[in-house]
């Protein structure tokens, strides 16, 4: 079987798509696979095929998904493509295999396994920038830029940003991923990007969490001052707001 491998990229992993199915239309999609890397263990008689992203390609893909599956099918997929889970690429090119096949009704047909895998991708990755639209802190840089720290399991870092360029059109701002040093960056009245860090530019920004301003005592105070004494449930408390997710979370410091 050939492994196609990419980086955890949109444009590396429709690439990755394209290339791979344009092999399976020569050997059979039953002897193509799909994996994210790193790989941390390869397969003794597989073959493994890394592949670099390129932008015609990736665009061939999205505008074929989005013409003869749906708009919908594809909104399924970016999300699947942002799952930290590591059969989520190998889920796609399944989905995709059985969307081309019938088109748009492929987003309902429940008993599907292949549909039902991407779906519950989609809800994972939904969830978790859900979450973490919530639980985004930021520091005031000298009243120039406010920066946020988060660590989250998928890739949900562009899904918490565009709720805050709603939010927060009139301000510098940026929020970093540490675990995958990237940012998604806001200049003041205009477009939010993403931005890939150099080891040096994370080192910098990682400085930033220790700052604090007026609106650290404010975070503070807040937590305290809604808190009943009567009515504490670490429990409860920790189902809502797990320990992994206030790692940058000021009033837990």
């Amino acid at each position: 079987m050939k492994i196609y491998t990419c980086q955890d990229r949109l444009t590396d992993i429709m690439t990755c798509i394209y290339d791979a199915w344009s092999e399976a239309l020569k050997v059979g999609h039953n002897q193509i696979g799909l994996k994210k890397e790193p790989i941390f263990q390869q397969t003794m008689f597989d073959e493994y095929i890394h592949v670099d992203g390129d932008p015609s390609k990736a665009e061939k893909v999205i505008r074929s998904i989005r013409r003869s599956i749906s708009e919908t099918a594809y909104m399924n997929i970016y999300y699947a493509s942002l799952s930290a889970d590591e059969n989520a690429l190998q889920a796609i090119y399944d989905f995709l295999r059985v969307g081309f096949a019938i088109g748009s009704t492929v987003v309902e047909q429940y008993t599907n396994p292949h549909v039902m895998n991407l779906l519950e991708l989609r809800r994972q990755v939904s969830n978790e920038a859900h979450h973490f639209r919530e639980f985004a802190r930021f520091q005031s840089l000298e009243n120039q830029v406010y920066v946020s720290h988060l660590e989250p399991r998928n890739d949900v870092i562009m899904l918490v940003g565009n709720h805050f360029a709603n939010r927060m059109p009139s301000e510098h701002w940026m929020i970093i991923d540490d675990n995958r040093k990237t940012a998604c960056v806001h200049v003041k009245d205009g477009e939010n990007y993403l931005r890939y860090l150099t080891d040096d530019e994370f080192s910098v920004l990682q400085k930033t969490e220790s700052y604090e301003d007026e609106y650290t005592d404010m975070w503070k105070t807040f937590f305290h001052a809604i808190s009943i004494e009567q009515r504490k449930n670490y429990v409860c408390q920790r189902n809502l707001f797990p320990i992994w997710k206030r790692k940058h979370a000021v009033e837990f410091r």
